[in-house]
C-alpha cells in the first residue's frame, strides 16, 4: 500500500475525507476549549470519533483503489 495513492484531488472521496478529518479536528477543539454541558460534550465527541473513523475508512478505500 502506498500512502501517495491517497492524494487524489480529482476524486470526490478525497475531498470528503479531507472535510471529515477537518471537521473531526474542529469538533475536538470545541470540546477542549468551550465549557459545555457533559451530555453536549459526549455528543460532540461521538460525532468527532465517527467522522474520524469514516475519514480513515475513506483513506483506506483511496489507498486500495
Amino acid at each position: 500500500m502506498k500512502i501517495s495513492r491517497i492524494f487524489q484531488p480529482r476524486n470526490p472521496m478525497f475531498w470528503l475525507m479531507m472535510l471529515l478529518n477537518l471537521m473531526s479536528s474542529l469538533l475536538a477543539w470545541v470540546t477542549h476549549t468551550q465549557a459545555l454541558a457533559a451530555w453536549v460534550s459526549v455528543v460532540i465527541v461521538c460525532f468527532a470519533i465517527g467522522n474520524a473513523l469514516f475519514g480513515a475508512w475513506l483513506a483506506w478505500r483511496l489507498a486500495h483503489t
